[in-house]
């Protein structure tokens, strides 16, 4: 990962605090993995992408912003929708190449209209409490 602008869209200048700037490590493509997480439940909704503006965008107005890579445009989460993110916090992992967004979210999180991208093919399943496992 580096911190090299994406070379599929221009670099546009962001207003995201210098020291992230500085700390993010992103893909060549100028975005690092967003994952968005329930505050309360712990609930994994969705992963998202982001650059420095997206994440700038996330930051300042307290609801998810995304790049489309498909669409190569800004989409804020709920804006079509309805089914907004309202940002509770928002962390780096250890690497500094992965946000954590934990939000509140209102109506589903993934674009079929699941409540989470994460519920319809689950490869490895705990049979007895449900929880995954690598044992079996």
């Amino acid at each position: 990962m580096t911190s090299t602008p994406p070379p599929s869209r221009p670099s546009r200048p962001s207003s995201l605090d210098p020291d992230i700037v500085a700390r993010l490590k992103r893909g060549a493509d100028g975005l690092v993995p967003a994952i968005a997480q329930q505050y309360d439940t712990g609930e994994v909704l969705m992963l998202g992408w982001m650059d420095d503006e997206a994440l700038h965008r996330t930051l300042t107005t307290g609801r998810c912003t995304y790049w489309s890579r498909s669409r190569q445009e800004y989409w804020v989460k709920g804006d079509t929708s309805g089914h907004f993110q309202h940002v509770k916090s928002v962390a780096l992992d250890c690497d500094a190449d992965t946000v954590l967004v934990k939000v509140d979210q209102v109506g589903a999180a993934c674009h079929t209209g699941a409540r989470t991208c994460f519920d319809a093919d689950v490869l490895l399943k705990d049979a007895d409490s449900g929880v995954p496992s690598l044992d079996q």
